[in-house]
């Protein structure tokens, strides 16, 4: 890597390093429910590595593996790990909202991407999430 490298992109958020790891590895688990301890051991330390090594477009494409997963338990059946596809598409969704203010290309490319996240925020979002709430008076 050139030692001229932009590091611009790091100083965006902490939140996906610190919610991604876990929903990540539900998303990946072969079975509803909680991920193995293990598997969310492996996604820390594959974000980590990113953020310490990686580059801005390194970055991205991992952004862009977990909105494909995203996108698949939107387009799937409800099921338990629902929960931690929207928890990841709201958190993707707001950093890739955030490059628009970062000097690059970023945000134009994960254009597509927001789009599908919008989307699939929209299909995992409760319904009853968007009522207004009732008066107990």
């Amino acid at each position: 890597m050139s030692v001229r490298r932009s590091l611009v992109w790091l100083g965006l958020t902490p939140e996906p390093e610190q919610e991604l790891p876990a929903a990540v590895a539900a998303l990946r688990a072969p079975a509803a429910g909680r991920p193995a301890p293990a598997l969310i051991t492996a996604e820390r330390r594959r974000v980590e590595r990113l953020v310490l090594r990686g580059t801005q477009r390194d970055w991205l494409r991992y952004l862009g593996e977990v909105t494909a997963l995203v996108v698949q338990a939107a387009d799937g059946p409800p099921a338990a790990g629902r929960g931690a596809a929207l928890l990841a598409a709201e958190v993707v969704l707001d950093h890739h909202r955030m490059l628009i203010g970062l000097p690059g290309s970023g945000y134009d490319r994960t254009a597509a991407q927001r789009h599908a996240l919008e989307r699939a925020v929209a299909r995992l979002t409760p319904r009853d999430a968007h009522a207004e709430p009732r008066s107990t008076v």
